[in-house]
């Protein structure tokens, strides 16, 4: 399938129809870039093709929603400047069904296209193409544990909306593909254009304050895993000192032996564990409740404003007024209160 040789080809291959912003963001991005370009007087300077990763040209998702392509990715004539892997179905079924694509995408020589990217779980089939070896790449927070452990030779940067290493492209969560896509607007046009870009979207050209990703700061353990058997009673402790002695007494160990234990079923310290649990503490009250900033600080065990604000920007790279602002509660912030439980 030829194109128009005047123009950047993005082709933005769209591998599960479960989280349609994966491609339609990008999608809106690089239209929206033509437009503003018309607006100013200068030629569109892409062209975007929607393309599926399988030649059956069809993607069926979870929202119901049949999505018909126009073409195969295998099918695009090169050069391609921009290719985006958007999503992933990491199912057995879609192993299969995807394996010829897989073998497509090794295939690709980096070398000759401007750009590879990858939205969300796009990130997998790039590592799975080998494309990540030795770089720094990012997914979707929920799942940067699996491709650190499946794809060792990637390094993961798991709180990143979107990382760039050479040529290659990774974002994170499905609203992050929009942060990249801007990105890449603004390094062929400028800042200008951009920012009319995501004017016209209603969209930050770059998310002040809070440029990371917002996951959990702590993994789910068993109940079995001593951090499991100690969460709980953690929780309702914050507010007080909580040294590895008190700890240790709790559960009647030995201090060195506790901390042994401790670090070698988590991978982190008792006081790390401790500091993590505080900022998840914190976190829900900035986001559930309109508590004073200094409470919150006290009753998490954060000491004062001052210590909450610099656990909050070593661990979220946000400051806990800026948090608040972005996670209240929406229905609160517009107005809907009687909505709320409390």
């Amino acid at each position: 399938m030829n194109g128009n040789p005047q123009k950047k080809k993005i082709v933005i291959v769209v591998m599960s129809g479960n989280m349609l912003l994966n491609f339609a963001g990008p999608s809106d991005v690089f239209a929206n870039a033509n437009a503003s370009l018309v607006d100013m007087g200068m030629p569109e300077g892409y062209e975007v093709l929607i393309a599926t990763a399988t030649k059956d040209r069809k993607v069926r998702g979870r929202t119901g929603v049949e999505i018909q392509c126009p073409c195969c990715v295998m099918e695009v004539a090169q050069p391609i400047d921009t290719l985006i892997i958007a999503g992933n179905d990491r199912s057995a079924e879609g192993g299969i069904r995807l394996a010829e694509f897989h073998h497509w995408l090794s295939k690709i020589d980096p070398k000759k296209t401007r750009r590879i990217a990858s939205v969300c779980g796009g990130a997998f089939a790039l590592a799975k193409a080998g494309l990540l070896n030795g770089k720094k790449a990012t997914t979707h927070w929920e799942r940067s544990e699996n491709l650190e452990k499946e794809y060792p030779g990637v390094q993961v940067e798991a709180h990143q909306f979107f990382v760039r290493d050479g040529n290659i492209y990774t974002s994170a969560g499905v609203s992050s593909g929009i942060d990249l896509s801007l990105a890449m607007v603004e390094e062929d046009y400028g800042r200008d254009i951009a920012i009319r870009v995501a004017r016209k979207l209603v969209f930050y050209l770059s998310r002040p304050g809070f440029q990371s990703q917002f996951g959990n700061l702590i993994p789910p353990y068993e109940a079995e895993n001593i951090a499991g058997k100690l969460q709980g009673w953690l929780k309702q402790h914050l507010h007080e000192p909580l040294d590895v002695t008190r700890i240790a007494d709790y559960l009647s160990m030995s201090t060195r032996n506790f901390t042994r234990v401790f670090h070698k079923q988590t991978g982190i310290s008792p006081a790390k564990f401790i500091e993590k649990l505080r900022v998840e503490a914190a976190r829900k009250l900035l986001e559930d409740t309109d508590v004073p900033l200094e409470r919150i600080a006290e009753q998490c065990g954060l000491i004062n404003l001052v210590g909450m604000r610099r656990t909050f920007l070593r661990h979220l790279n946000v400051t806990p007024s800026d948090y608040r602002r972005t996670f209240r509660t929406a229905l609160k912030d517009a107005g809907i209160t009687e909505l709320l439980i409390n």
